[in-house]
């Protein structure tokens, strides 16, 4: 199937639901990324930011760009002008660094907690005491240019269909938690991130807003 034939099914399967789709477009060139923009994808996600500072430029202005890989404080200058979200927030440092340049830029970017919930070590990701620590300070009430709409999390990578429920509904509670705790008068807090290609529909059904999709899309790499 084509691209864009998987963009439209995966499309019809999120009618209906909560869930928007980001296409995963790592290591995917240029012209794959425009043919999945031609068949109505908005939202890209990216895992390192030297690639997606140099995709950027190449692509029409509307693509919204989340970076959904482990971010080095010294590599958010990249992003800093565009990136509209970061969906791997997993430090105060990062959250300081992204405010500053942010602020440089004079714009706003987004950002998402990640937690781990997988019960793989390799996988990264706060505890819920790490990110209520950073929420309770006042360092964090006092930034300005980067602001906090919701949470993400990798489950495990395993065809379990209980332990992937479970993982996706700790992370639904997560939310839940901080929404009512720290961000129950904003409306922005809203964006739960999980479920990847072979995941997402379990994902979705317990309340993803953002599945993160590639090689459902583009086909394994490799």
């Amino acid at each position: 199937m084509s691209i864009a034939e998987n963009i439209h099914r995966t499309e019809q399967e999120l009618t209906g639901t909560a869930a928007r789709l980001v296409v995963v477009t790592k290591t995917h060139p240029v012209e794959k990324l425009q043919e999945a923009y031609d068949a109505g994808a908005r939202i890209f996600g990216e895992n390192r930011p030297q690639e997606m500072a140099a995709k950027q430029p190449q692509l029409p202005a509307d693509v919204e760009w989340h970076l959904i890989g482990q971010l080095q404080t010294n590599k958010v200058k990249l992003l800093a002008p565009f990136v509209h979200t970061v969906q791997s927030i997993d430090s105060l440092k990062l959250l300081r660094e992204l405010d500053k340049h942010a602020a440089a830029n004079n714009r706003i970017i987004n950002g998402l907690l990640q937690f781990h919930i997988a019960q793989e070590e390799t996988k990264s990701g706060l505890s819920l005491s790490e990110a209520e620590e950073i929420l309770a300070s006042e360092e964090f009430r006092q930034l300005q240019h980067v602001r906090l709409t919701g949470v993400m999390g990798v489950a495990t990578f395993t065809h379990d269909e209980t332990q992937l429920r479970q993982e996706f509904q700790q992370l639904r509670s997560y939310f839940e938690q901080l929404k009512t705790t720290y961000f129950a008068s904003e409306p922005a807090f809203s964006e739960i991130s999980m479920g990847m290609s072979g995941d997402y529909p379990l994902a979705v059904a317990e309340g993803s807003t953002l599945v993160r999709v590639g090689s459902a899309i583009f086909g394994s790499r490799g």
